[in-house]
């Protein structure tokens, strides 16, 4: 009954079906094909997928991102970054990556990661005589950063559906973010010179300087208050999401006077809308997760491990294979929220770490973006630099090593995860 499951769920996604319509048809199909299940569970179970106060914290989150792009400030995080480095050969793609780095600290979503800088960069990067294809990879690839480090939405819904410390896994982020960073800016360096990308000379006045220091300076804070506010204890992670919603907004208003009043309704009512997109796939997913409770599917994919001669190294493995194909296949969200509940307690029955563990699933998912057939940042990106799709495929291959490489250090050296979140928390 659990492979007609997620049979019927594959089949009908394949068939064009949303998944979280696809999700609610196969879950009540199993149901009554059961028969000894009340269809009232249906109804309890989505209920209870979306009664957590945490996930109040989601939206926010959207909409400081949201507000955040519309008011400019990542085009000045941008100006700065680009007075500094855009002067190397390849900078501009230096800066897609320094950029993205930088607003990650405040939207913790992919897309709206790379809608705002790419939208941005690109078009200078074809005005300074980059290829197309490479802007638009290079943006796609930097843009998967933004769920890595915090605040980081993917990883509020580990710790919603786990239990596990949303802090440890905020701060579990923040080395394999960075690593990241630096993996995809020495791929833009040998990419760079080989082409023979152009340099752009700039004089660095200091006048200049400052008046970019200084117009910088307010948006640079906001990572500063989402992080410090969750990490330290100040606020809660619902507070701190209200906190940069109104950060953002007051200096947008009347700080940099980018955003009119009239223009906030629309912006909260287009945060709202992408918000009740993921909410959706939360109530429907308390539905699979009573389901595969009720299976024990956690339970005898435990038993099953040692039958399987599985130790932690080739279960890691056999995981991160499964979780790259599935972020081909499906949105990186609903594999998250199915299947984590059911290899948690596999992983820590073989002795590893939850907050590794959670932050291995969500590096897996998000790399996942920019993977061919689905890539939702591939899709994205073609729009935004009006390229092929197919040869922007061609040209993200470099970058998407790179990222697989940074996962495979970090699977196999916990350390580099765990570090952060041991000396803060201990």
């Amino acid at each position: 009954m659990i492979l007609f499951l997620f049979a019927a769920l594959f089949a009908l996604v394949a068939l064009g079906m949303n998944i979280w319509l696809a999700m609610g048809i196969s879950g009540v199909a199993y149901i009554l094909l059961m028969g000894d299940i009340s269809l009232r569970m249906v109804s309890s179970t989505m209920i209870g997928g979306v009664d957590s106060t945490t996930l109040v914290a989601i939206p926010f989150f959207i909409l400081a991102g949201d507000l955040m792009n519309r008011s400019g400030i990542t085009a000045k995080i941008t100006e700065l970054t680009d007075y500094f480095i855009g002067r190397a050969r390849g900078g501009l793609a230096y800066v897609a990556v320094i950029v993205n780095v930088i607003v990650a600290g405040v939207s913790g979503s992919a897309v709206a990661d790379a809608s705002a800088v790419s939208s941005v960069l690109v078009p200078t990067m074809l005005k300074r005589g980059y290829d197309k294809p490479f802007a638009a990879s290079i943006n796609a690839a930097a843009a998967v950063i933004g769920p890595i480090i915090p605040p980081s939405i993917p990883m509020i819904f580990i710790g919603v559906i786990s239990g596990i410390s949303i802090g440890k896994l905020f701060l579990g982020g923040v080395v394999p973010g960075l690593m990241m960073g630096a993996v995809l800016m020495v791929t833009v360096y040998f990419i760079s010179r080989k082409r023979q990308y152009p340099v752009t000379e700039k004089k660095l006045e200091m006048k200049a300087v400052k008046q970019l220091a200084r117009e910088s300076s307010f948006a640079l804070l906001a990572p500063l208050i989402i992080l410090g506010g969750v990490v330290f204890g100040i606020v809660t992670l619902v507070e701190v999401s209200v906190l940069a919603v109104l950060y953002i907004l007051l200096i947008s208003l009347f700080v940099y006077r980018t955003i009119r009043a009239r223009e906030v309704p629309s912006i909260f009512m287009q945060s709202a809308v992408f918000s009740s997109s993921i909410m959706v796939i939360f109530a429907v997913v308390g539905l699979y997760q009573y389901i595969i409770a009720y299976e024990q599917l956690g339970v005898r994919l435990g038993e099953l491990i040692p039958t399987l001669g599985l130790n932690a190294f080739w279960f890691l493995l056999v995981v991160n294979i499964f979780l790259l194909i599935m972020g081909c296949i499906l949105d990186g969200v609903p594999v998250m929220l199915i299947f984590f509940p059911v290899l948690l307690p596999a992983a820590i029955e073989l002795g590893i770490d939850p907050t590794h563990f959670g932050v291995i699933v969500v590096l897996n998912l998000m790399i996942g973006l920019i993977t061919p057939p689905i890539g939702v940042l591939l899709f994205l990106e073609s729009k935004i630099a009006d390229v092929s799709y197919g040869a922007l495929v061609r040209e993200i291959w470099p970058f998407f090593l790179s990222l697989v490489f940074v996962l495979a250090v970090c699977t196999y050296v916990p350390a580099v995860v765990t570090w952060l979140p041991n000396l803060v928390f201990g």
